[in-house]
């Protein structure tokens, strides 16, 4: 058996840390151009460098996605990026258009290329024809089941891997090949602009009475008929060993680090628990309640089970289940006094109830109390971005630790 790899999103370089403390054996990315996600802040050449020897020092791997369905204009630079990426010794490409997929191959052939989700690979034949093209790696699309992710495992060379989604969003499209963005907010989804058009609210007209809107479903707030639930396959950890991929991949990038870290966390202790004793294993449920503590849609297996029925969508609103928020980072821990230099991300009061977060183990419970600012003055409410001050801790705490805080009614929250 072997232990498939847990692969994490990183929008930006403190993400990408957080995913790589948190327990990721690899993290993927974008840099300025060609990816996906522009809504992230993405990588600039030096912050890449930085962020691959972060990892590199730590034994784990950086892929950078080149995933953009590419027009005449994409063609001329990226060359440069090619070369950049090799330069920077970065561990694979993610690339769906065929075009761009040459010229890597032309200017880097030394880096390994793995086929975007985007590339829509849904059956052994298109896999196998990635593979006499050079592909390392098939990223599969996400509307398949189990029973065929094995079959094309069992038809495709064992040296040909295969990566799959577990968690985070889903999209209304065969794995975000959608136009619906471009035509009603002119931002073209398939070079990374995507406006999320699926998650709005909609009505029905009627050609002879312009102007009159019809719930689509028995509710005065509408419908919001393409909007999916997110991906969520921790629970089904024998079938994801079962399948033959060999890496598991967790979307996100435009989340917060707070996201990657418990996401990550959660799905690294349940892979290695499976690992370490798989005829014993047994589900710990406590996993899937900490996925309840990141911002997210409620929860589906997708295609996975097989193919999904109307109760994989959510009709009634596109808003996220938000319960808890990131409250603070720490940014360095004194050991001899128990006290740690926090760096605020959202308001908290003192006397709230918070829990401690970090890589490696379960959470703890600490009240917010004995908090000063960097003049040594009593802090009680942490009202200004980013602010510095100290707080004690109730139990030690590691590098990566963060701060949540289970949010009462009427508050509001980022994803």
């Amino acid at each position: 058996m072997n232990k498939p790899e847990l692969l994490s999103p990183a929008g930006n370089l403190e993400k990408l840390k957080t995913a790589i403390l948190y327990g990721a054996d690899a993290v993927y990315l974008g840099g300025e151009a060609f990816s996906l996600r522009v809504a992230t802040e993405n990588f600039t050449p030096d912050q890449l460098r930085e962020g691959i020897a972060f990892a590199h020092e730590r034994g784990k791997k950086v892929y950078v996605a080149a995933n953009v369905i590419a027009h005449n204009k994409d063609l001329e630079t990226f060359p440069e990026f090619v070369r950049l990426c090799a330069s920077l010794s970065v561990d694979a490409l993610i690339i769906s258009d065929l075009g761009m997929f040459s010229i890597a191959r032309r200017y880097a052939p030394e880096i390994p290329l793995h086929v975007s989700t985007q590339a829509n690979v849904t059956n052994w034949e298109t896999a196998l024809a990635w593979y006499r093209l050079g592909a390392k790696r098939i990223i599969l699309a996400r509307e398949l089941s189990f029973e065929e992710i094995c079959e094309i495992r069992n038809h495709v060379p064992p040296d040909l891997e295969l990566e799959i989604f577990v968690h985070g969003a889903m999209c209304i499209s065969y794995s975000g090949r959608c136009l619906l963005s471009n035509y009603l907010a002119s931002r073209d989804s398939n070079a990374g602009n995507c406006a999320q058009s699926c998650r709005w609210k909609y009505f029905l007209t009627e050609e002879k009475r312009p102007g009159e809107y019809m719930p689509i479903t028995e509710t005065e707030r509408g419908s919001f008929i393409f909007n999916s639930k997110d991906l969520c396959l921790i629970r089904q950890m024998r079938e994801l060993f079962a399948c033959g991929a060999v890496s598991l991949k967790i979307e996100g990038r435009v989340k917060n680090e707070y996201y990657n870290a418990v996401v990550t966390k959660a799905y690294r202790e349940e892979i290695d628990r499976y690992a370490a004793d798989p005829e014993h294993y047994q589900f710990e449920e406590a996993q899937y309640e900490e996925l309840q503590k990141v911002s997210h849609r409620r929860y589906t297996t997708g295609f996975f089970l097989g193919k999904p029925d109307s109760d994989a969508q959510v009709y009634t609103t596109s808003s996220y289940i938000r319960e808890y928020d990131i409250a603070a980072i720490v940014r360095r821990y004194d050991p001899a006094t128990k006290t740690a230099l926090l760096e605020q991300r959202n308001r908290f009061f003192e006397g709230d109830e918070l829990e401690v977060i970090q890589p490696g183990k379960p959470f703890f419970f600490q009240k917010a109390e004995g908090m000063l600012d960097l003049e040594g003055e009593p802090v009680t409410v942490t009202n200004r971005a980013a602010m510095l001050f100290t707080m004690p801790l109730a139990q030690d705490v590691g590098e990566g630790a963060m701060l949540r805080k289970k949010r009462s009614d009427g508050e509001t929250g980022g994803i």
